[in-house]
This record gives structure tokens, C-alpha cells and sequence, in this order.
């Protein structure tokens, strides 16, 4: 609710309605009586779910759509299907098994929701496991899939992704997004207060939602980052643009997603290597350059890839449980978001990909491994790959090194 009331069009749209501050905000009603979000309310909870959870992974205006068509904002839309004997629930249509099995399987934790499926009419809650099964579709199959595909699977499950029963639903899709209003303006910074006609009290003096994604320390260890700060570029880059310990900022793009330097990436990646892969022959600025072709350096990754290595739950909790790579602790896709949890993982990842069914790979094969699975690697289509991987290699290691040194383990 704070994160809401700062939301300049909502805390417009609450007061001229004759809300107020520190009291309970009612919803909105269609004439049947069904509660349902405003399209101000709707374009608020979906910037603030993907800004504190799927950063550089979601574009909001694709779960305002969705939602639009899928329920029309209704808070307690429910729809059985009976093709497919599932029920679905809430603004963005989603099934409780599936949202259980996003919670317990793929590390989507930040609502608890299993054995309690009427959490999900609450609109945080539904849309944050609608964001989260959206990343699946993303890369089902270990394929990178177009919009099209993620919305017309979103629809209709992903047998039907390509089957003519939801081109239509595509189209309408397509047409509503491109109908929405505009992108909420900015936010009032969490430590201002304001005074209007209706209220004279001011909103509590907390974080924004997303706030904890500024600062490295609010996500990486102590001892990390101690490391971090006696390693020498790092030190220099820190030190002259104005960090302080305790509270070091991520850099940040002109969408406010945070990002990590080229120093920083590779100075991580020197430090997970020296720790726990020195004996294994993976070179740091193969790993600094991999975990730059998977998330562009993004904190959260891009898309279906998560975190700066783009490995995926799933992927680093086998690693963990039954691989035996314990240094870091993964319980939750959040885990990931830590940039030296993901190097961790990712270069566990390589090693164990370095010697897929008893035998010695090839670094063609690692590569589109790494980016696809081992079981999708085609190695007549591994050019681009290999090019562009090189080509990021080439700006960690120098100008010197050209791209025939490509080398990862």
C-alpha cells in the first residue's frame, strides 16, 4: 500500500476519489458489483511487482494487457476451463497448481501460496506468478520465444502456443497493449512528504519498491564485499565515482535497471575462480565474458535468463542438492539476483558441462550448452554464438589475445 500511495497517478486518483492516507483505500466496482483494479491501479502493481522482482526480465505493459484481456481487472475473476479441467484465478487468469509449482519447483518464493489458493484474487500475489510463469514460457524448452509465443501459450498452454485456435487471441492482444495509457511518471522519493486538501499526513519514511537493488551491499555479503573492495580496478572505479563502504550503488541504465561495470563482472568472476574453480581451467574473463553474452551485465538478467550468468533456479539448485557445489545456499530465485551466487553457479555449471557424459567437450559445445542446454546443442549453429562470444572475450582479455585464444576451459 505504500508503494502505491507513492505512485503519483494513484495517490491522484485516491484522493480526488476522496481517499485518504493511513485508511483503508476501497476498490472499484463495476456495476454486477465484481471488484476490479483501474487501469491507473493495474499499470501501478504491475511497475512495482516488476520492479521489485523481475527487473530487465518483464515489460509491465505486457501484464496490463494480459490482464486486461484475460479478466478486465476483475480481483475475483475465476474461469474453468474444460478442455483442460483447470480453473483459473484472479486479474491474470492463473492456474493454482501452476503458481504452486512455480513456488515449490522454480524458486518463485516471495509469496507463499501453497495449500491457500485463494491468495492468488489478491493482485500482488497474482500477478507476480503470472510474471513468473511468463519468464518460463520465455525459454521453454531451453528455445529463446517471441511475444507471440508467450502470449499465445500464456492463453491457451503450450500446445496451443502455435495452433490457430489463439492467433486471434494474439491480435487482440496486440491491440490492447498498443491502446494502454501511458507509463506511470516518477515516483516521490520514500523520505518526502506531502500535504493535500484531503489529507494532511505524510507517507511513511521507507524503501521503494526496488530499492534494495541500488546498492550492492543490500545484496552481497560482508566478506564479499570486502573482497571486492581491496581488489585494485574495483577500489580505483569505487573510489572515483564517489562510493562509500556500507552503501555502494549498482550503475543503473536510463530504465533504472541496475547493471554491473566491466570491472566489476570481471573482478567477481576473479574471485569465484581463485576461490573455487583455480584447479578446474576456467579462466575469469571466460566467465566475465560469458556472463556479458547471457544478461548484458544486468543484475536480474534479461528475460528467461536470470541473474548475471543467466542460470536458472532449477539449474542451481541441482547443482547445489545433488552436484555438491555448497559454497553459496540457493533457496529462491531472489538467491540469484547476488552477482557472485550466479558466477558461482555459472562456472559450476561449465564444469560440470566440460564433461557432459564422461568425456571431454569442446568450448563450441560448452558455449551452446551453457545457453541452451546440452541436449539443444547443434554445432553447425554454433557460429554466431561463438563469434559474439568471442568478439565480448576480446574486450576482457584485450586487444592483444585476438579471437582465436577463445578459449574456456
Amino acid at each position: 500500500m505504500q508503494a502505491l500511495w507513492m505512485d503519483a497517478e494513484v495517490r491522484k486518483e485516491w484522493l480526488d476519489a476522496g481517499e485518504k492516507i493511513g485508511r483503508k483505500v476501497h476498490l472499484s466496482r463495476d456495476p454486477d458489483g465484481e471488484t476490479y483494479l483501474t487501469q491507473t491501479e493495474m499499470r501501478a502493481v504491475a511497475e512495482i511487482i516488476v520492479d521489485r522482482h523481475f527487473k530487465s526480465q518483464l515489460d509491465p505493459d505486457m501484464l496490463c494487457a494480459l490482464a486486461e484481456i484475460g479478466s478486465c481487472r476483475q480481483l475475483q475473476a475465476e474461469k474453468y476451463d474444460r478442455k483442460t479441467k483447470e480453473t483459473k484465478l484472479g486479474i491474470m487468469q492463473v492456474v493454482p497448481q501452476t503458481a504452486e509449482w512455480l513456488f515449490r519447483e522454480m524458486g518463485y518464493r516471495n509469496y507463499e501460496i501453497e495449500g491457500n489458493q485463494s491468495l492468488l484474487f489478491r493482485p500482488f500475489i497474482n500477478i507476480y506468478f503470472g510474471g513468473a510463469y511468463i519468464i518460463w514460457l520465455s525459454s521453454h524448452d531451453g528455445k529463446e520465444r517471441s511475444e507471440e509465443y508467450v502470449v499465445r501459450a500464456y492463453k491457451g498452454g503450450i500446445k496451443k502456443a502455435t495452433h490457430k485456435s489463439t492467433a486471434e487471441y494474439f491480435k487482440q492482444y496486440l491491440s490492447v497493449k498498443q491502446s494502454l495509457p501511458p507509463k506511470s511518471g516518477q515516483q516521490m522519493p520514500a523520505n518526502r512528504s506531502f500535504a493535500t486538501d484531503n489529507s494532511s499526513a505524510a507517507l511513511p519514511s521507507t524503501l521503494k519498491a526496488g530499492d534494495s537493488w541500488k546498492y550492492w551491499d543490500s545484496i552481497v555479503s560482508p566478506e564479499d564485499m570486502e573482497e571486492l573492495w581491496r581488489h585494485p580496478d574495483v577500489l580505483k572505479e569505487w573510489t572515483e565515482s564517489g562510493e562509500r563502504r556500507g552503501k555502494v550503488r549498482f550503475s543503473h541504465d536510463s530504465g533504472k535497471r541496475p547493471y554491473l561495470s566491466r570491472v566489476e563482472v570481471k573482478a567477481v568472476a576473479e574471485i569465484i575462480i581463485s576461490r573455487y574453480f583455480n584447479s578446474r581451467g576456467i579462466t575469469h574473463t571466460a566467465l566475465a565474458a560469458l556472463a556479458e553474452l547471457c544478461s548484458m551485465r544486468f543484475l536480474h538478467g534479461v528475460r528467461a535468463h536470470t541473474g548475471l550468468m543467466g542460470i536458472d533456479y532449477p539449474t542451481a539448485a541441482w547443482l547445489y542438492k545433488d552436484i555438491g557445489y555448497r559454497a553459496y545456499k540457493v533457496s529462491s530465485v531472489d538467491d540469484l539476483y547476488n552477482p557472485f551466487v550466479s558466477m558461482y553457479f555459472g562456472a559450476a555449471y561449465l564444469v560440470w558441462l566440460s564433461e557432459y557424459e564422461g568425456r571431454q567437450r569442446s568450448h563450441q559445445f560448452i558455449i551452446q550448452a551453457y545457453l541452451g542446454g546440452p541436449e539443444n546443442v547443434n554445432l553447425q549453429e554454433t557460429g554466431p554464438i561463438l563469434h559474439k562470444f568471442q568478439e565480448i572475450l576480446s574486450c576482457y582479455e584485450g586487444e592483444k589475445k585476438g579471437y582465436g585464444s577463445c578459449s574456456i576451459l
